[in-house]
Formats: structure tokens, C-alpha cells, sequence
């Protein structure tokens, strides 16, 4: 065996050595997190590495009724799936007339979407809260729908338009010739070969929306509106924090995010991808 292969095969190993070493750093604190759920709170202040002795269910009983996390949950589902349909809708339609036609204004529309990326979220908190408390749109059902689908439009418009500008156009063509409208053609043709970008759409958004933060914690004041990141803090008091009960909390909080990663991920890679082969 040449001196070549037998270095080729040493760097693979090595490479092969690191890649797993950081695939189990990214992995573990998930592991060590749902094991260390499932302890009590003797057993965790003992130590915080080991396995449960006799593993229970009550932290999350307790993070389910105490707490109020089903109300926590249903709020940031019902704004997540509102939030990733309007995005996923309007970016594709957006992206579409972008993609297929040029009009005047087309660049400065585009660039101001564009822009959009750019503009640091919490520099909009107070003008927005300023704004929702004007238009009395504060601590209601809605009120984060709007931040969430205004902020995830750019990036989504962004993928959107440079997948379906590499779509070839004969087959619109081959549509029109067959007599179907542009609805038909933009909804029964172009979005079904728009399912990669799609899928990377709906992953990005929901993962942005689910985890969200700041616009929750200033522009919801009810306890019954909150979303699961804010609920989260209440956890923690000013003394003690109720460690257990809160990696139970966060369990239930990460399991729908793993839950849709799992379902789209085949396709996020190829959508991401997809724009930048050509020919």
C-alpha cells in the first residue's frame, strides 16, 4: 500500500474522529437533558451527570398543571402554524411574480424585502409596541402573528425567488398551451416542483417563530396569551429555580421542533441547494 492511501486513509479517520466527537457534544445536552427530566430534585442536586435512580414522570405532571404549559403550548402552536402558512403563501406567490416578471419597481420592491434581512429584530420592539398600542392590537391572539410573518417574509421571499427562477420556463409554457390559468399553473404546476423550498420555508420559520422570545415577552402581557419561551421563566424565582420541573418544561418545548425537523429534513439540504447547480 502506497505511502498516499495509508495518509489518506489516517486523515478520513481523523476526520471521521472529530465529526463524531461533534456530532455527541451536539447531542448529549438533549440526552442529558430529557434524563436529567425525568429526576427528582434530590437526585439532580446530588448529581447532575448521572442517570435517574427511578426515573418519574411527575416533572412533567407538575410543568403540566402547575405551570400552565398546555395553555403555553397551544399558544406558540397556534402562532407557529398561522405564522408558517401566511409565510409560506405569500413568499411563494411573492417570490413567483419576482422570479417571472419584470415591472417597474421590481428592483426597489425586491431590495426593501431584502432589506429586511438586515434590520436587527429587537431595534423594532419599541416602535412596534408603540404602534400595536395605538392601533390597540397589544396582548391579543393575533398580536404576534403579525412581527413573526413581517420578519420571516424576507429570508423566505429570498429562497423562493431564486428557486423558482431556476424552474424552466417551458413547462409554464406547456401549461398556458393546454389552457390552464395562471392560478392553475402557478398552484397544480409550480408548487408541487417547489416542495424542497418549501420544506426549508416551513423549518426556518417555525424553528424562528417557536423559539421567539423578545416580541412574546413585550408585546403579550396575559398570562393566557403567553407562548412557551416566556412560560418558561416562570420557573425561576428570585431565589431558587426548579431545575427539574424546568428541563421537563423544556422537553415538552423542543419536542415539536425535533418532531418537524425530523419530517422535512430530507428536503432542507436539496431546497437550499437547488438554486445554486446550474445546468
Amino acid at each position: 500500500m502506497s505511502i498516499k492511501k495509508i495518509a489518506f486513509k489516517i486523515g478520513a479517520l481523523i476526520l471521521n474522529i472529530l465529526v463524531m466527537i461533534l456530532s455527541l457534544s451536539a447531542i448529549f445536552p438533549v440526552v442529558w437533558l430529557i434524563y436529567s427530566s425525568l429526576k427528582t430534585e434530590r437526585e439532580f442536586a446530588l448529581s447532575i451527570a448521572s442517570l435517574p435512580v427511578h426515573p418519574t414522570f411527575e416533572n412533567y405532571v407538575n410543568a403540566i398543571k402547575t405551570a400552565k404549559m398546555h395553555i403555553y403550548f397551544f399558544n406558540s402552536l397556534f402562532t407557529t402554524v398561522i405564522s408558517v402558512i401566511l409565510i409560506v403563501i405569500f413568499s411563494f406567490i411573492v417570490g413567483y411574480f419576482f422570479a417571472r416578471y419584470q415591472f417597474k419597481g421590481r428592483t426597489l420592491l425586491y431590495t426593501m424585502f431584502l432589506a429586511g434581512m438586515l434590520i436587527p429584530i429587537h431595534a423594532l420592539l419599541v416602535p412596534l409596541f408603540v404602534q400595536f398600542k395605538v392601533f390597540g392590537l397589544l396582548d391579543r391572539r393575533i398580536t404576534l402573528i403579525f412581527p413573526y410573518v413581517g420578519l420571516g417574509l424576507p429570508m423566505a421571499i429570498f429562497l423562493m425567488e431564486n428557486f423558482i427562477r431556476d424552474i424552466p420556463h417551458e413547462i409554464e409554457e406547456a401549461a398556458y398551451i393546454d389552457g390552464a390559468t395562471l392560478t392553475q399553473t402557478l398552484f397544480r404546476i409550480i408548487l408541487p416542483i417547489c416542495k424542497p423550498i418549501i420544506s426549508t420555508v416551513v423549518i426556518l420559520s417555525a424553528l424562528s417563530t417557536w423559539n421567539e422570545f423578545s416580541f412574546a415577552l413585550v408585546l403579550i402581557k396575559s398570562d393566557a396569551l403567553k407562548t412557551l419561551p416566556v412560560g418558561l421563566t416562570n420557573f425561576s424565582s428570585q431565589y431558587t429555580v426548579k431545575y427539574t420541573q424546568l428541563m421537563a418544561a423544556i422537553t415538552i418545548a423542543i419536542l415539536p421542533v425535533i418532531i418537524t425537523y425530523l419530517a422535512f429534513n430530507k428536503k432542507v439540504i436539496q431546497g437550499l441547494v437547488a438554486g445554486a447547480v446550474k445546468g
